[in-house]
Order: structure tokens, then C-alpha cells, then sequence
């Protein structure tokens, strides 16, 4: 089941120090995300590890829990993003949060 990390990491993606979004993600999850943050103003960088991307932002005080839960990140359409559409879920399934 898919989780929020509600650590902040910083690193370096290409030479450029990022605040990681999420590692490990597929190339589906990588299109997904680079157009929803990109949507939302933020400059997206990845790097393919083995068969999987990590992804970060260039915003190093972006954090995935914080923007989504108050609520301001928004769709490609412009509604606003629930924790279920940032995990692609449909809406009725739970999500836990990591601590």
C-alpha cells in the first residue's frame, strides 16, 4: 500500500541539489508526477536508477506531506490534489502515513 515518508531528504539528482519526491517510482509514476509538478511551477529532475527513476524538485523546502495536505498542489485540470489522486488511488481506499 502506498505511503507518505514524512522525512524531507535532500540530495543531489544530476548535480543538482533537489528535495526528493519519491524513489524508486516506475517510468508511468515518473510521467505522472513530472506533469503534475511541473503543472504546479516546480522544476522536476530524475535520474534512472536500475529499471526505476528518482524523482525531486528543485524547491528545496517542497514537501510532498505539507503541499498536499494544505492543499496546494492542484490537478492538471485544476482541481485541487487529494492524497488518494497523488497516489493514483481510487478515492474510496485508505493511505497510511509513515512517521
Amino acid at each position: 500500500m502506498p505511503s507518505f515518508k514524512a522525512k524531507h531528504t535532500v540530495e543531489e539528482i544530476n548535480g543538482v541539489r533537489c528535495t526528493i519526491v519519491e524513489t524508486d517510482v516506475t517510468e508511468e509514476r515518473l510521467q505522472f508526477l513530472t506533469k503534475l509538478l511541473q503543472k504546479n511551477n516546480y522544476e522536476v529532475i530524475s535520474e534512472k536508477i536500475g529499471e526505476t527513476y528518482k524523482i525531486g524538485v528543485t524547491d528545496l523546502l517542497f514537501n510532498t506531506v505539507i503541499d498536499v495536505y494544505k492543499r496546494r498542489i492542484k490537478t492538471l485540470d485544476g482541481r485541487i490534489v487529494s492524497h488518494q489522486h497523488w497516489f493514483q488511488l481510487p478515492e474510496t481506499q485508505q493511505l497510511y502515513i509513515n512517521i
